[in-house]
């Protein structure tokens, strides 16, 4: 794909982690580069530091994916007095793209926390803490004649899936009025005489990330020339967007036996935990990253152990002995999703040069 541009991976990488996921003190999209550039190769990676962007620029490739932004806050100076800034200088003098997927791949139900559910087998996963606000909702009418083309065409923009039910939609029958004036080009009616027609309303829940793509849709397929709608958004949770997971192991382990499985699976050199819980454990929530604001939602859910990283000392009393906290380290908990992102590309673009990086970006050694 010689024609390959920076812009067309990141509208497939955003198709899948909109940016509107994610939360509000984060610095997800393109950081560094032009968009317009042509593509050499991505190199995918948890971190992008200094060596990442050695590692780039000996295997020709001139867009890095990283999980973690390079830049959080905006930068006053690029003298190079640390390491963000050196990264930043290094990738602009090598032409070197950056763009990250941080908390919005975090809160997509196919990311990060999917990826840790797969590695320890978990299965009947969902969202953890869904999130509000990131649905809206469409009421529409539109003449009887066309309901199917119209609801169709809806559905093809993404609109009406909730959960696991797809073609989603609520309509009810009644008569429209209107009186087209002389300038009108009706579709239905004469100018200058009020007409009535059956119509049919319809209403469909979508991702508001979606909207345009949604009204562009219904705007194609209506048959007015006027299309009259309402647009709204909810406060309605998404069961598909959110932080954490929680799902069941196959059969049920002891708990010795569960984090020997999380150790192994997890590549982790150690595990903070609190006390083992009496029973074998079947039930587990986890979260990639700092999950410890979950661990009230992981013991209303009923999860036996929550899996995350980044439990500071007086957070483990929080536990209550009602869960077991598993702490497997902020990197150990992530490292994969390197893995998941080169897998993603390489499905969307499979004749394209995608490496995920071999460079161990932990900042934390254990002795």
């Amino acid at each position: 794909m010689d024609s390959l541009r920076i812009q067309d991976v990141v509208r497939h990488l955003e198709q899948w982690a909109p940016p509107a996921y994610q939360e509000e003190y984060d610095n997800s999209g393109l950081i560094t580069g032009n968009s317009q550039w042509p593509v050499t190769g991505i190199l995918t990676t948890l971190d992008c530091t200094e060596n990442v962007i050695e590692e780039a620029m000996a295997s020709r490739c001139n867009l890095i994916v990283a999980h973690h932004p390079i830049v959080f806050r905006g930068l006053k100076r690029l003298t190079g007095r640390n390491y963000v800034e050196r990264t930043v200088i290094r990738a602009i003098k090598n032409d070197i793209a950056i763009y990250a997927l941080h908390t919005n791949l975090d809160h997509v139900r196919t990311g990060v926390n999917q990826e840790i559910a797969n590695r320890l087998g978990l299965v009947n996963t969902r969202v953890l803490a869904p999130r509000p606000g990131t649905l809206a909702k469409l009421v529409t009418f539109v003449p009887r004649s066309h309901e199917g083309q119209v609801v169709d065409a809806l559905h093809q923009a993404g609109a009406g899936q909730i959960g696991n039910y797809e073609y989603c939609s609520f309509r009810v029958a009644g008569q429209g009025y209107f009186r087209p004036n002389q300038n009108a080009n009706p579709h239905l009616g004469q100018r200058g005489e009020l007409e009535q027609v059956d119509e049919i309303r319809i209403e469909v829940v979508f991702p508001r990330q979606n909207k345009d793509s949604v009204l562009a849709a219904l705007r194609s397929s209506h048959p007015y020339e006027e299309v009259a709608y309402y647009y709204q958004l909810i406060d309605n949770v998404n069961q598909d967007v959110g932080a954490g997971l929680v799902g069941e192991l196959p059969q049920p382990l002891e708990p010795k036996q569960f984090l020997t499985l999380l150790k192994n699976n997890m590549k982790t050199p150690v595990i903070r935990h609190t006390a083992l819980p009496p029973k074998a454990i079947k039930r587990v929530a986890v979260c990639g990253g700092a999950g410890s604001f979950l661990l009230p939602r992981a013991i209303a859910e009923g999860a036996q152990v929550l899996v995350t990283a980044d439990f500071k000392y007086h957070e483990f009393f929080d536990s209550e002995q009602k869960i077991m906290i598993a702490d497997i380290g902020h990197y150990e908990s992530e490292q994969f999703t390197k893995e998941l992102l080169a897998k993603v590309l390489k499905e969307k673009f499979p004749t394209f040069a995608v490496n995920f990086s071999k460079i161990d970006t932990n900042p934390i050694s254990y002795f």
